[in-house]
């Protein structure tokens, strides 16, 4: 039984145990003996079927090979560490440790310490390297042969170093060995340490042992009515390569009931397609399969149906070394178990595995009835059945399940505070609990005696119930099912009884539709699709008045809109074409209700679908539809802008409020389409946004933006008011945008939006103005004209701009006027003051000219004098005329 590891991966072993063995074969001084006869290895029942051990045995190890053996009355169990030497040259070393168990023994081996050099190839450390060159252990567990130099045809158990051990290990027949190796100068027993014991091998003999095989047995119930099964190693790590089966015949009347009580394999997957163990209802791997099982498992407890069970274990030739332990459980034959017979008497199917668990499935609206196990006589004590009741639901179905019960009586043993049903219980689930194992949140729980009919409804397609028998016996119950399709959904339903449902304008203009079952919740794993028809020259606007979708992964912070976040339920809504296309407006889910919508011009009609899966499900939804004249395609109050750089769009009668609806309509629409330059693309900026709306609370019932600003995707939805800290930007992904504000009729107004937009272009060859942080590239007529348009967090193209403050020609006038009157009023001041220093220095220059005249009169001849007076009457006449 090679190993594939050896095969495909394992060359690289052949060297060091071709060395060790060249080594072996140049020790002269070995002594050898035959092994006695209380250490025979003739194949025993340990062994089973292995190829007999002959030929001489070393009795004493060659350098620093050492054996531990097993003798009667000897010591069982004891340690072992790793080896000590000098090698100061460094040369290869190589240590074989070999433990030997007697008849009916295995080995049994741990690891206390362990530090060697390297770095284990696999595990967290994967592709670090070296791994594992210059010192590790060899591990061999499955030895048949205790001549080392037959090491090298054992199958390989893996190699290890670094400082995780290998885990326990058990042979799978009488003999192990170890393979210690070094290129070190030194070796001393820290390196590794450990405990060895030699076991009973009984534990690992299930039954009668399958000859040529190590590890399959039958199992008689005539032989051993109970008793434990193991792994071929537990609880050490099981070998790869192996298969294994175990076989349990029981006789007529008789049921097997197996428990596992550990179990642990490696987990490949959810199909188990590496090791597993599969387990068969019946005495071959022919019969119907009740479950294949890998990884780690818990209360697993499985029935045969019949008085036969096979169980293999299987695990596969590999390169990985894995080190699980395998299962370990506990099996007994019982004519005690619950007989199957009272599940066959009302349609339904024994669920393989359980001991009484049954499924009944929906033919289409049928009916049936349901038993107590042993009806009618007294049912078994400490029994649970599960009654698993599934009404139709696919594609072209939905069912409900109705349960009519005319007979209950279930003991409900002594009165307990605080319990209803102490003893025995009947429990009921409506609404798919036991797909999230909710089985603690039960809608109805009954016991005692119940004689009047009384009837129960699932809330979706599944209804289960779980009996519990308890100590007391009592006569059970008996119930009618019946399934029943129901939706609850106004219009014209597919023929086909499927959840489709159609609005055509010609029926009727206006109308109201809902989730299933509304406002009940709607059922799980379904979907219902809603089409809406107006006629050529119509449009049909949809408004939602109630939503409530689960939604487990919604961010309840940005609300519950979008592909990527609606993935358990959700609403999506289409506008339709003649040509079979569809084009996605939104998906919803959670408490975002969708906008209103009004389908686009040239649109053949509005789709909606709802999906559930199989989890949990809420209220669902309810919306009215009105069929309408169709409108221009920019709706009421929207434009085309094809030929500009930049500008501003805002909602009607912004900054004061928008109104709703002229009376009578449905909604009000505004449609704007922008269009810039090939190579360009178009940057939407908010600078003001209100409107009503809560997206992470009630969505955007009344009224909505929508802004189509990828080539592809849906619209983008907004409604709510703009933070004063946010900023609210959008680039589009091509040269065009399209922009659609709807209010509908039950909108109570608020102030709107006012958004600039930009057309804008990127990458490092720009002509024009490059924004300083969004480094966009706009055109340089749009600097210093007042509005953003790098983007919100960008004013770079209205830096350094020189104010022209507007000139309003009254107001200059006034300034005029007043400047002229303040100067008049200075001139008047100016020239009175100069008149009167004038009047000052005359009557100065007067009062000195006499003087000086008075002076010359008085010392002058009478010519002088004259002169005087003369000269003092032309001074008198110059200051005069001044």
């Amino acid at each position: 039984m090679a190993s594939a590891y050896w095969h495909n991966s394992g060359r690289s072993l052949v060297l060091p145990i071709l060395y060790l063995l060249a080594i072996l074969l140049q020790v002269t001084t070995v002594r050898t003996a035959t092994i006695s006869a209380s250490l025979d290895f003739t194949p025993g029942p340990a062994s089973r079927g292995s190829a007999p051990l002959l030929g001489p045995f070393p009795t004493k190890a060659p350098k620093c090979d050492r054996t531990f053996v097993s003798r009667p009355g000897g010591t069982q169990n004891g340690t072992f560490t790793a080896p000590t030497f000098v090698n100061p040259a460094g040369h290869s070393r190589q240590c074989i440790y070999t433990f030997l168990a007697g008849q009916r023994q295995r080995v049994e081996l741990f690891f206390t310490s362990f530090n060697l050099r390297g770095t284990p190839p696999d595990g967290t450390t994967a592709g670090v390297l070296p791994a594992c060159i210059h010192e590790y252990m060899d591990m061999y567990s499955e030895v048949q042969q205790p001549d080392t130099s037959e090491l090298i045809n054992s199958p390989f158990g893996g190699r290890y170093c670094g400082l995780i051990p290998p885990r326990r290990r058990i042979s799978l027949y009488r003999a192990l060995a170890l393979g210690f190796y070094t290129d070190k100068n030194a070796s001393h027993p820290e390196l590794f340490s450990g405990i060895y014991a030699f076991i009973n091998d009984s534990t690992y003999e299930i039954g009668t042992p399958v000859p040529n095989t190590p590890c399959s047995f039958k199992v008689h119930a005539a032989n051993k009515k109970q008793g434990v099964i193991v792994s071929p190693t537990y609880p050490g790590a099981y070998p790869k390569d192996l298969s294994c089966s175990y076989q349990f015949m029981g006789l007529t009347g008789q049921r097997i009931r197996i428990e596992f009580r550990d179990f642990d394999l490696f987990f490949g997957g959810p199909h188990c397609p590496f090791d597993y163990v599969k387990v068969y209802d019946g005495p071959d791997n022919e019969s119907a399969v009740i479950g294949t099982y890998c990884g780690q498992q818990r209360n697993l407890v499985l029935y045969s149906s019949e008085s036969s069970l096979l169980v293999t274990f299987v695990t596969i030739p590999r390169t990985a070394n894995t080190q699980n332990r395998g299962f370990k459980g506990i099996f007994e034959f019982s004519e005690s178990f619950v007989k199957l017979d009272f599940i066959v008497k009302n349609d339904g199917e024994h669920i393989r595995g359980s001991e009484c668990d049954q499924k009944i499935l929906s033919k289409k609206e049928s009916s049936g009835t349901v038993y107590s196990p042993n009806w009618p006589f007294p049912y078994i004590p400490k029994i649970v059945c599960r009654y698993f009741v599934y009404g139709m639901q696919d594609s072209q179905h939905l069912e409900r399940v109705r349960l009519v019960f005319g007979l209950l009586d279930i003991s409900k043993g002594n009165p307990k505070e605080g319990i209803d049903c102490p003893d025995g219980y009947l429990k009921i689930y409506l609404k798919g609990q036991e797909t999230t194992d909710s089985y603690d949140k039960f809608d109805h729980e009954m016991c005692g005696e119940k004689k009047q009919p009384f009837v129960v409804v699932s809330d979706g397609p599944r209804l289960v119930m779980v009996f519990s028998s308890g100590e007391l016996q009592g006569r059970g119950f008996k119930a009618n099912y019946t399934f029943e399709t129901e939706y609850r959904i106004p219009g014209t339903a597919a023929p086909d009884g499927t959840c489709n449902f159609t609005y055509r304008s010609g029926s009727r203009k206006k109308g109201e539709f809902n989730s299933p079952r509304y406002p009940s919740n709607y059922p799980s794993e379904t979907n219902c699709t809603y089409l809406f028809v107006p006629t050529p020259n119509e449009q049909v606007t949809v408004v939602f008045d109630h939503f409530r979708v689960r939604a487990d992964s919604a961010n309840s912070t940005n609300g519950s809109y979008g592909v990527s976040i609606c993935q358990e339920d959700w609403l999506e809504m289409y506008n339709t074409y003649k040509d079979g296309t569809e084009k996605l407006v939104g998906r919803y889910c959670g408490m975002t209700a969708p906008g209103p919508i009004e389908s686009n011009r040239g649109a053949s009609g509005v789709k909606i679908i709802l999906h559930s899966d199989q989890e949990g499900v809420f209220s669902g939804f309810k919306a009215h539809y009105t069929f309408e004249s169709v409108k221009s395609i920019f709706g009421d109050c929207g434009s085309n802008v094809s030929s500009a750089e930049s500008g501003v769009i805002s909602s009607p009668n912004f900054p004061q409020n928008y109104d709703g609806p002229v009376r009578g309509l449905a909604s009000k629409t505004c449609n704007w389409y922008i269009i810039v330059r090939q190579k360009h693309k178009i940057l939407l900026n908010f600078d003001f946004f209100a409107v009503e709306g809560e997206p992470t609370a009630r969505g955007c019932p009344a009224a909505v933006v929508r802004l189509w600003h990828t080539i592809e995707g849906p619209p983008l939805e907004l409604c709510g008011e703009k933070p004063l800290t946010e900023k609210w930007q959008y680039l589009s992904e091509g040269n065009s945008m399209r922009i659609s504000f709807i209010s509908a009729d039950k909108s109570v107004g608020a102030q709107g939006f006012r958004a600039i937009w930009t057309e804008v272009s990127e990458g490092p060859d720009c002509e024009q103005f490059t924004c300083v942080k969004s480094n966009f590239c706009i055109s340089k007529k749009l600097m210093c004209n007042r509005m953003e348009n790098c983007g919100a967090d960008d004013q770079s193209d209205e830096m350094n701009c020189i104010v022209e403050v507007p000139v309003d020609p009254f107001k200059l006038l006034g300034v005029a006027l007043c400047v002229g009157g303040v100067l008049a009023l200075g001139l008047c001041v100016w020239c009175h003051r100069k008149h009167q220093r004038r009047r000052r220095q005359l009557a100065r220059l007067r009062r000195n000219t006499i003087g000086s005249s008075r002076r010359q009169l008085s010392t002058g001849s009478s010519n002088r004098r004259q002169h005087v007076c003369d000269e003092l009457g032309e001074r008198f006449a110059s200051v005069d005329s001044v």
